[in-house]
């Protein structure tokens, strides 16, 4: 095991840094490639990873904004969660462009766990939920898309 795979098991920060500066450095043999092309690829598994869970968040909030009785909504945090987490997908497919085409999976793929989440949170029985996401993703990520809304705007809630 060479000085670099040593200082990989020891400090992750402190090898992190001298990998970035062997490579601005070009100092290509010193590199510790194995561990890093393992980083690198940790990297990408990391946003697809946090697309899920922003999905699986978004339509587990859009599922109790469509679904939970009016008068125990938590109203405005759901709207507000609404809005971050499409924020949060938007940033994610900007960096990271590939994603965007595996959408429709991660969200099939994270759907299931959102429903059981919403019935979990409202207290309503899980077959209330539709067993598949009953929304496109075009329309899970439109932030103009409101379910149970014809306008583009949030429906006021008492």
């Amino acid at each position: 095991m060479g000085t670099n795979a040593k200082l990989y098991e020891q400090d992750f920060y402190a090898w992190t840094q001298e990998q970035a500066a062997l490579l601005r450095e070009g100092a290509v043999h010193e590199l510790d490639l194995a561990n890093l092309a393992e980083e690198i690829e940790s990297l990408g598994k990391s946003d697809r990873r946090a697309l899920g869970s922003h999905l699986r968040n978004l339509v587990m909030h859009l599922l109790k904004w469509q679904y939970q009785p009016r008068g125990r909504l938590t109203g405005h945090s759901w709207e507000s969660s609404i809005q971050n987490a499409r924020d949060e997908i938007a940033m994610i497919l900007e960096d990271s462009h590939s994603l965007g085409p595996a959408v429709p999976e991660v969200l099939a793929r994270r759907y299931p766990l959102a429903r059981q989440n919403a019935a979990t949170e409202t207290r309503l029985p899980l077959a209330l939920f539709p067993a598949s996401c009953p929304w496109t993703p075009e329309q899970v990520l439109d932030p103009n898309f409101w379910p149970g809304s014809d306008d583009s705007s949030p429906p006021l809630r008492p």
